[in-house]
């Protein structure tokens, strides 16, 4: 069932089978409240004197004495067969069969595989299982940029089953939908409503450091949830060594050839952005020559613009994009066109994005924006394809990090593993 704000009511009254139920926005336990809709502690306090809490106020302000409401739908649409036509290769095949019993068994999954291992695929089968039961489902991302990427794939895989897609900025649902492909975020607008959650990056943030969000999809569903990540957090794979949480393993992705280990180059990052390295113009010259588009990953917003124009004063096609460019979507998608061949970035970009033929440069990868697993993710954009499965990365740093070596060491180790 949704779960929205008295103000919200309208807008879904024509989607309910059945009267909405109320409940409080919030619980007061001995004088401790916590937020019904995202299971925080954090309040502020009104001018009134109501109290209201700051942890999920950007959709909507939840205060002490409002109620939420649970708006009962009609039942799953009817949902059609999978019309995916391709294939899992025999490891792909494995872990999807592993992620279908756990589901059956009411379990939840945790499937753990590089970058580039197809983990949308071999998500297929649970997928239609669940739809052929009677079953919602979600598949979640705390990025927007995963969930455009994802979108697209399955509407395709699951062509005769309504589908809705979610995040900040779109309208709400006008229809009953059957799988819903959101952010994390918008599980707060929904009370048990899914038979199977599936969460993609779970270790990105925000969804990481942000326990709403995690409180969210528990309460969004009353069944299994599924966990997908190349670099999962500790406390699951914790779980997954302890048998609390089954387990699937991919070190190989499904072209069957290593993941590029990144080569680090020491440069001068002080004077960033105004001096610039030339080292990032060899390595943006080497790509070219290559007939390989590059991914320049940077730490810091307010670097984009002037990187970007740089990189065309020095003669390369490039352009920038961060989260809060309006033109974000549109500049992305034109990188993927081959409009031009050189994107200046931030970390929106360092996971669920494909693009064949990419190298990666990652600059001033020594800054604390670039823990570990941010560093193995942006590393895992290159060679992806088959085609160009040794795609170059540059680690561009002014001293060594910790982080960087437990990047290193992180790709190198998965490497053995996948050895044949």
């Amino acid at each position: 069932m949704l779960q929205v704000l008295e103000s919200e009511l309208a807008r879904v009254a024509a989607l309910s089978v059945a009267q909405p139920t109320p409940v409080p926005a919030v619980k007061n336990a001995r004088g401790r409240l916590s937020c019904v809709r995202c299971g925080q502690t954090a309040f502020a306090t009104l001018p009134s004197g109501a109290r209201y809490c700051l942890s999920c106020v950007g959709m909507g302000r939840v205060t002490t004495g409002a109620r939420l409401w649970r708006v009962p739908l009609a039942g799953v649409p009817q949902a059609g067969p999978l019309t995916w036509a391709g294939t899992l290769t025999p490891a792909q095949a494995q872990a999807a069969a592993a992620v279908q019993t756990s589901v059956a068994a009411g379990r939840d999954h945790l499937l753990w595989a590089v970058t580039g291992a197809g983990k949308t695929e071999m998500l297929f089968p649970v997928i239609a299982d669940a739809l052929a039961a009677g079953q919602r489902v979600a598949v979640v991302s705390p990025r927007i940029d995963v969930v455009r990427e994802l979108a697209p794939r399955l509407s395709a895989a699951f062509a005769g089953t309504p589908m809705t897609v979610l995040y900040g900025g779109l309208p709400w649902p006008g229809e009953n939908a059957a799988l819903v492909v959101a952010t994390s975020h918008q599980m707060l607008r929904f009370y048990r409503h899914f038979g199977l959650m599936i969460i993609d990056e779970v270790d990105a943030f925000p969804f990481s450091q942000t326990p709403a969000l995690a409180y969210a999809c528990r309460q969004a569903t009353d069944g299994p949830t599924v966990y997908l990540s190349a670099t999962p957090p500790t406390n699951l794979r914790r779980q997954a060594a302890r048998g609390q949480l089954a387990r699937s393993f991919l070190p190989r992705r499904f072209h069957q050839h290593s993941l590029p280990v990144p080569r680090i180059l020491r440069v001068a990052t002080a004077g960033l952005p105004g001096r610039v390295p030339q080292a990032l113009w060899r390595c943006l010259a080497q790509a070219r020559a290559a007939d390989r588009r590059a991914l320049v990953f940077v730490p810091d917003t307010r670097w984009v613009a002037p990187l970007a124009a740089a990189a065309r004063a020095q003669g390369f096609a490039a352009r920038g994009v961060h989260a809060s460019d309006p033109a974000r979507e549109a500049t992305v998608q034109a990188f993927r066109d081959h409009t031009f061949a050189v994107l200046v970035t931030t970390s929106i970009l360092e996971r669920g994005v494909t693009i064949p033929r990419c190298a990666v440069i990652v600059l001033a990868a020594e800054r604390a924006q670039f823990p570990a697993s941010a560093l193995v993710q942006m590393a895992g954009r290159a060679g992806r394809a088959a085609a160009s499965p040794n795609d170059p990365v540059w680690y561009l740093a002014g001293h060594f990090t910790w982080a960087m070596a437990q990047a290193l060491h992180e790709i190198r180790v998965m490497n053995r593993r996948g050895q044949p």
